[in-house]
């Protein structure tokens, strides 16, 4: 009997699509959810729940500014559309959604980046199974504009660790916790500092080696875009380049471990301004990592290369845990 093969589902905000890849090859296997299924325009967060469905966080990027986004269900084995999970009317609806991820106990909790005319963000939280409006887990002891991104729980200790940037200041990058359970807030876990150059961090996930690994963006043209590694008390002991300062830039949202332990990263870069189109040298490319030697393999050329990916966003696999997002392979 042969292994079942797996496979690697990325969001694309070039054309609002969910694309299916083999995750070991890269081999590209075809548009997975179409654009505009259900909705969908401006693909984010993705995770397939207990039952196998895939459940996407949709922005309503070419839809009207004002329209909140929203949740939607998608058929695990064919990408048919199921409905909407947490609906875009009603003042408990994601205006912008990011990261999700649903908690053994069923709660599905949303990365609300921010509402709209750029006021900050909620990190909300729903039932898994409804979609029904559950509170906003708040953070009284946070003074700085609070806009989440990305949300993961910890698989040592079952806390809830948010990425948060300052929208109105670029340097600024926080990594919050929070109790799943009864919301409350713990505290900060990782402040951006000159020693750590944590900077609008978004891609949050725990690695097998028991260390989280974070994505960071450059501070300036002088420095350069990376994955930051922090340990169990939060002090940074590595990171991983994704090039070398005065090179061609390549940087990245999300990024996820998959098959045989390593960092799956899809990179994005800069976009044409009059075309809207990808004209970076790595963008739209999917690298792995392995995390003992930082080398890499590009699995899925870049955009410019013929490759299918133009803005790469969120990743997943079957076998991705929808709470903690380690791989059980």
């Amino acid at each position: 009997m042969g292994l079942r093969r797996e496979y690697l589902f990325i969001g694309d905000g070039l054309d609002n699509t969910i694309k299916r890849f083999d995750a070991l090859t890269g081999e590209f296997l075809g548009v997975f959810v179409p654009s505009g299924s259900g909705g969908l325009n401006g693909p984010r967060g993705l995770l397939f729940n207990p039952e196998g469905n895939l459940l996407v966080s949709n922005q309503n990027v070419e839809t009207d500014v004002n329209e909140p986004g929203n949740i939607l269900k998608y058929n695990g084995q064919t990408g048919a559309f199921l409905g909407e999970l947490v609906s875009s009317v009603g003042f408990t609806a994601s205006f912008a959604p990011r990261g999700i991820i649903l908690s053994n106990n069923n709660s599905l909790f949303v990365a609300d980046f921010l509402d709209i005319n750029n006021q900050p963000g909620e990190l909300r939280e729903y039932n898994g199974s409804t979609g029904e409006f559950q509170r906003n887990l708040l953070h009284p002891e946070f003074f700085a504009p609070f806009f989440p991104r990305g949300v993961v729980i910890g698989p040592h200790d079952g806390l809830l660790y948010v990425s948060v940037v300052n929208i109105f200041n670029g340097l600024d990058g926080w990594v919050l916790r929070f109790n799943p359970v009864t919301g409350e807030y713990l505290g900060e876990f990782i402040t951006s500092s000159e020693e750590n150059n944590l900077h609008r961090p978004e891609g949050l996930v725990w690695g097998p080696d028991g260390n989280l690994y974070v994505t960071s963006f450059r501070r300036d043209a002088n420095d350069n875009d990376k994955i930051l590694i922090f340990n169990q008390m939060g002090q940074l002991i590595d990171q991983i380049d994704l090039y070398a300062v005065g090179q061609a830039r390549a940087f990245a949202a999300a990024i996820l471990f998959g098959p045989n332990g390593n960092l799956y990263v899809p990179i994005n870069g800069p976009i044409d301004n009059e075309t809207g189109e990808p004209n970076g040298q790595f963008t739209g490319s999917v690298r792995v990592y392995d995390i003992d030697t930082k080398e890499f393999v590009e699995i899925v050329p870049p955009f410019l290369n013929s490759g299918p990916l133009g803005v790469p966003w969120f990743l997943t696999f079957r076998k991705t845990d929808h709470a903690t997002l380690v791989y059980h392979g």
